[in-house]
């Protein structure tokens, strides 16, 4: 089945900022992207690592600017 995984260095924040980032970025591959990649043959790997900007933006500009990244891979 398709994975994913995600990456947020520690670019000066705290473990609770991390952990929330990191969450967010959870469900954002989880709504966006395994639907679209579970049909697939073979099945996708992809790799999210956060930038210092990931950490200032509401969910719904995560979910856009990961959507354009992965958007170019089809």
């Amino acid at each position: 089945s398709a994975r994913a995984g995600i990456v947020v260095p520690r670019h000066g924040h705290t473990i609770v900022e991390r952990n929330r980032l990191k969450r967010r970025l959870r469900e954002v591959v989880r709504t966006g992207w395994l639907p679209v990649a579970r049909g697939e043959k073979p099945p996708p790997e992809i790799l999210v690592r956060a930038r210092p900007g990931a950490y200032g933006v509401d969910a719904s500009e995560l979910e856009r600017a990961f959507l354009g990244c992965v958007g170019g891979l089809e």
